[in-house]
């Protein structure tokens, strides 16, 4: 049985999305966020304290990019990814990590300086700097959306990866500023019967 440690709106939603995509059975255990705070408990299990972490057998993950991979690859049967010699494997493995580097890990560094931290140590400024990031990066995503998907009609793991991004800057309050194409695609993704399953499971 794959196991998933959890908590709302987290890095975890991209992998339990993906559950749901590939219709895995999976048990979900939930972690009060942040944990080093609400649950220290958990740090017995994952030492670093971060959310996603994923059982499956001895395999133990941690990064939400690497058990997408690793799920479509073990698990998926061919779905949600395209083969390495399609046209579009490069594509896929790029906006999978794209969806991390580019999207959320700005927005997570935003909500860090505007949230997170002590009154005292917060800089609204450098949290503004960083959703502004965020934004300008959408820009190449604009250009190449001319397809359902990232990977033309193939929906895959890039899709997820970006899209939990978008997600994030939706929670932020950014979406009504997310270029025309950007915000078409969103709605497509919100629109996935797994992804609004995997979001009902969150409460």
């Amino acid at each position: 049985m794959i196991t998933l440690y959890h908590s709302k709106d987290t890095r975890s939603l991209r992998c339990l999305w993906l559950l749901e995509e590939l219709d895995l059975p999976h048990a979900l255990e939930w972690v009060a966020f942040p944990p080093q705070l609400k649950q220290p408990q958990y740090l017995e299990i994952n030492p670093n304290g971060t959310l996603p972490f994923l059982v499956d057998g001895d395999t133990r993950l941690r990064e939400s990019g690497a058990i997408l991979l690793y799920l479509a690859s073990r698990h998926g049967d061919g779905r949600c990814l395209v083969d390495s010699d399609s046209p579009h494997y490069g594509a896929m493995l790029d906006w999978t990590f794209y969806g991390e580097s580019a999207l959320a890990a700005p927005l997570s560094t935003a909500l860090r300086y505007s949230l997170f931290l002590p009154r005292e140590q917060r800089l609204p400024a450098v949290a503004e700097d960083y959703r502004a990031q965020m934004l300008q990066r959408l820009q190449v995503l604009e250009q190449v959306l001319t397809a359902p998907w990232l990977c033309g009609d193939t929906f895959t793991v890039a899709d997820i990866s970006v899209g939990y991004g978008l997600l994030l800057g939706e929670m932020f309050g950014l979406a009504e500023r997310y270029p025309p194409r950007v915000a078409d695609y969103l709605q497509r993704l919100k629109a996935r019967p797994a992804l609004v399953k995997a979001r009902a499971a969150e409460g």
